[in-house]
This record gives structure tokens, sequence and C-alpha cells, in this order.
């Protein structure tokens, strides 16, 4: 998976249609999430499409699961998960995601009801990682 920074400085080159070509483009990177764990518990709240994270740790390090079932909306999930992919599970519950989701200005780029859902996976993840990093994940 390419790192946030990568994929800011292809999408600063890009206008709107093209845009929206890279966003489906990396929501078809992101690593197959079995349907077996498509769940309740997995599903984002407040997603206009359905949304499914599903962390995994191996030691401190996370890896995260993701699906959706729109292309763009995947790959605003895919963005938001090329945030945190594979990083210490500390590291990850005091990363600033929206921060680091800002230069692609998603508020102005997409609808609302696209974007809706990314402050409730942001909250997912960094509870998750604050979780398995004070050890009871």
């Amino acid at each position: 998976m390419r790192t946030i920074d990568d994929i800011a400085e292809e999408y600063e080159f890009l206008d709107g249609d093209e845009r929206y070509r890279l966003l489906i483009e990396l929501g078809r990177e992101l690593d197959p999430m079995p349907d077996a764990l498509k769940t309740e518990a997995t599903q984002v709240k407040g997603c206009s499409a359905s949304v499914w994270v599903y962390p995994t740790h191996s030691g401190d390090q996370l890896h995260f699961l993701a699906d959706s079932n729109a292309a763009i909306t995947k790959g605003i999930v895919a963005l938001v998960v090329s945030a945190v992919q594979d990083k210490p599970a500390a590291q990850v519950a005091e990363t600033d995601i929206a921060a680091l989701l800002e230069p692609f200005d998603l508020r102005n780029q997409l609808s609302s009801n696209r974007t809706q859902g990314v402050p409730n996976m942001i909250a997912l993840i960094r509870e998750t990682a604050a979780r398995i990093a004070s050890g009871e994940g």
C-alpha cells in the first residue's frame, strides 16, 4: 500500500475526474476483506455507503482490513488506512489522521454524504490502536 504522503503528492497534480479515478484505484489496492469479517461489529456507523474496518495486529504493529460497497467510498477508506497501515499501535493512537487528510480537501472535492463517516472511521481506528497499545487488545 502506498503511503499517504505518496498519494498526496500524486493527488496534488490531478484535476477532479482524475482524483476520482485515483480514489477508485486506491480502493482496488486494499487487501481483500473476507465477507465473514463484514459484520455489524466491524461496520463503521454514519457512512452513507457500507464501510467495514477490521484491525489485526502482530505484536504492536497494526494492519487494517477494510472495504466498502461503493467504489469512491472504498477509495476514501483506503486513503484513511494508508495513514496508519502497518504502524505501531501507540503511534496510530497519537496520529492526527484528520490533519493528514487535509491536503485532499475531501469536503470540497466530494459530496458530504461520501465523507460524513470519515470522523467515525478515524475514531474507530484511533480507539482500537489505543486499546491495543495499552495491552487490552
